[in-house]
């Protein structure tokens, strides 16, 4: 199999983290990553789509020489963990919470600085930093919803970017392609587990600590619902 196609697992990973589901509303920029429209109104994504533009920013980060270059900005608190799993791993620079306004434009704030590339958790919540990118003429990867605007986003990775599973496994998903990428781990090879990516709450620990964590993969309902919902769905005529 190519390393541009989708093997079953990692098919199985996304359906499950509910990475393929977006919103009741689509900006029409958005529609071409549509599969199609779930009975409540849901649009659907076509995974084989978002495969696609996630190989694709993994193809631009790793061309880039200084990891230090690359800023990850998420203020929403679902994507705080990941963000810092995934700078770990690559050494990019994360923002996480709330954006300092001038941090690419004002040369006297304390947090300036002069990225290459910035990674966006979701354009209408870091509205601010994607101004920013535009006047300093940064290129910017960002993970979009159906009803996410494109405007100043250069490479855009549909997928739902609001859920805390689907936030942290597309984190992991694209640093295990920037790291296959850069060579430093072997394709065929068994990564970090993506459920160490994903944001825990004070329920999801205690949960843990009362040995009471559910394992959604064991659940077949699951898996399922998931299928349910392709089925129901009403592709676009391409």
């Amino acid at each position: 199999m190519s390393y541009t196609q989708l093997t079953q697992e990692d098919v199985t990973k996304l359906i499950i983290a509910n990475a393929h589901i977006g919103h009741r509303g689509m900006e029409k920029s958005m529609q071409y990553y549509v599969f199609g429209r779930q009975k409540d109104g849901v649009y659907i994504f076509n995974i084989e789509k978002t495969f696609a533009k996630l190989q694709l920013a993994a193809r631009l980060i790793a061309t880039i020489k200084n990891p230090q270059d690359i800023v990850v900005i998420g203020a929403r608190e679902e994507s705080a963990r990941a963000i810092n799993k995934y700078c770990r791993h690559t050494g990019s620079f994360g923002i996480v919470g709330r954006y300092m306004p001038g941090t690419f434009t004002n040369r006297q704030a304390p947090t300036f600085r002069e990225p290459q590339l910035i990674i966006v958790n979701d354009p209408s919540v870091d509205h601010q930093a994607l101004l920013e990118s535009a006047y300093a003429n940064i290129p910017v990867v960002a993970f979009c919803n159906s009803d996410s605007k494109l405007t100043y986003v250069d490479i855009a990775i549909p997928c739902n970017n609001k859920g805390k599973r689907s936030v942290g496994l597309m984190y992991w998903m694209l640093c295990r392609e920037v790291l296959r990428m850069k060579g430093a781990i072997k394709r065929e090879d068994a990564w970090e587990m993506a459920d160490t990516f994903i944001q825990l709450t004070e329920e999801d620990i205690k949960k843990m600590e009362n040995g009471e964590e559910e394992e959604v993969e064991k659940k077949p309902e699951v898996k399922k619902q998931a299928k349910a919902d392709f089925e129901d769905s009403d592709p676009f005529a391409q």
